[in-house]
């Protein structure tokens, strides 16, 4: 009876972990001459829990390619196609006859990205065509019965956020407000996410003290109190996240759903450039991802993750500035991952559980001290999860999920970290956040490995 019903639960574990996650997209950047063949992305995709891609463009191989794969698609124009957008509706309706309905919904086309970034160019004229064109668009899609079905947004930097810090006090850049209101009414109309590029790694740049590398890499850090409101936070993505939040909060406009456009860390760089390294890129979006699955959220949006699309998918060798610049991606023109963020359907599956064998001297259970804050717990389930351990059995039908809390979930993930990685004193550390047992914290069906010999 009891392989049975183990025989049920790794079943149930094995399609849980195969299936694809709503929450997690990448970017899909052409600016190289030595990509893969569209056929090819597309399986590789396929492969993996990437459940959305973002183009920058439209193009037409593309998109085809990935008709039938149930990936959603986002495709863009460039801030080259707002003016004709704007001043002629039948522009905007050949757009959409040229690049959506010869391929929808085949294509699982998702949202339309109107320019990139147009507000930090400071352009007049464009800036005040950006409204005017997303509506002509968002008509042409009516005029086809898409609407509702496909999204227009555009994509803003980081930079439209005049304060940022603490995240409770973000505020958009006075000048900007004025478009902002348009375009945030007319996102909240059609129900469009405002779509934002947080990249926690420029935010190193400005201060490269470790202990600023690991609030942003989702390490063991002592966090960051937002003096606003008191919350604690313990990584820069959520602190970056919930200052737009606040921002969009201050116009009245904290329903529009958030979009995480683009985030990512470099792998390499110049020899002047300091944070990027393989290290710190695998650091930083293994970690993100699992703090994506962990469904936690934000302090200030907790119990669901932002959809959020990584940069990149490949590395793009005809990009200009920095060595970083050309130095994002996830996978090799081979096909070949440059470094395993745990994306891989192949890899997800669940193993059966093993104890591992203890060392002799080993002894105990590594768990959270009393009177850590749910924060400080998420953060280092986060770290555990991001470095290679098996994390199903604290996911949904797992053996340890229930009691269905940060403080169950971080003990088994700290423990079972503790007991891979070496079994040292500093492997149960987590910033001062654990201790070593000798009672063996084991429930139920929920076993913790270890014990001594």
């Amino acid at each position: 009876m009891a392989t049975l019903f183990l025989s049920l639960s790794l079943l149930f574990l094995s399609f849980h972990f195969s299936s694809a996650e709503p929450f997690i997209g990448v970017n899909y950047g052409q600016l190289a001459d030595n990509l893969p063949p569209p056929s090819a992305t597309a399986k590789l995709l396929q492969s993996t829990s990437i459940e959305k891609v973002r183009l920058y463009g439209a193009d037409p191989a593309i998109i085809k390619a990935l008709a039938n794969t149930g990936i959603g698609i986002v495709i863009g124009t460039a801030n080259g196609d707002i003016p004709n957008f704007a001043s002629d509706p039948n522009s905007a309706a050949q757009w959409v006859n040229s690049n959506v309905l010869p391929f929808y919904p085949a294509s699982k086309i998702i949202l339309i990205t109107v320019g990139n970034e147009v507000l930090t160019t400071n352009d007049p004229n464009l800036i005040n065509q950006l409204l005017p064109a997303m509506q002509n668009l968002q008509n042409a899609l009516n005029a086809a019965s898409l609407g509702g079905k496909i999204k227009v947004s555009t994509v803003h930097s980081m930079a439209v956020l005049g304060q940022s810090d603490p995240p409770s006090s973000g505020l958009f850049v006075p000048s900007y407000q004025p478009v902002l209101k348009g375009l945030l009414q007319f996102q909240k109309d059609n129900g469009s996410p405002f779509a934002i590029n947080p990249y926690p790694f420029f935010a190193y740049l400005s201060d490269t003290r470790p202990e600023t590398l690991a609030f942003c890499l989702f390490q063991p850090n002592a966090g960051r109190v937002d003096s606003g409101n008191g919350i604690k936070y313990m990584n820069m993505f959520d602190a970056q996240v919930d200052a737009v939040h606040s921002a969009l909060s201050a116009m009245g406009f904290k329903d529009v759903e958030i979009m995480v456009a683009e985030t990512g860390w470099p792998y390499s760089g110049d020899s002047n450039e300091v944070g990027p390294s393989v290290e710190n890129a695998k650091a930083y979006n293994g970690n993100l991802i699992a703090h994506l699955r962990s469904m936690v959220g934000t302090p200030l949006m907790p119990g669901k993750s932002v959809d959020t699309y990584i940069f990149a998918l490949y590395d793009e060798n005809l990009k200009p500035g920095p060595g970083s610049e050309r130095a994002f991606g996830l996978f090799r023109p081979d096909l070949s991952m440059t470094y395993d963020v745990g994306i891989l359907k192949s890899s997800q599956t669940p193993k059966t559980p093993v104890s591992p064998q203890p060392r002799p001297t080993a002894t105990g259970w590594c768990v959270p001290k009393a009177g850590i804050s749910d924060a400080q717990l998420q953060s280092s389930l986060d770290y555990a999860c991001g470095h290679g351990i098996d994390c199903s059995p604290i996911q949904p039908g797992g053996a340890c999920f229930e009691p269905n809390t940060v403080a169950s979930h971080a003990a088994y993930a700290m423990n079972l970290y503790y007991q891979t990685s070496g079994k040292n004193p500093w492997n149960c550390d987590f910033s001062q956040t654990a201790t070593l047992t000798t009672q063996n914290p084991s429930y139920n069906n929920c076993i913790y490995p270890g014990g001594s010999t």
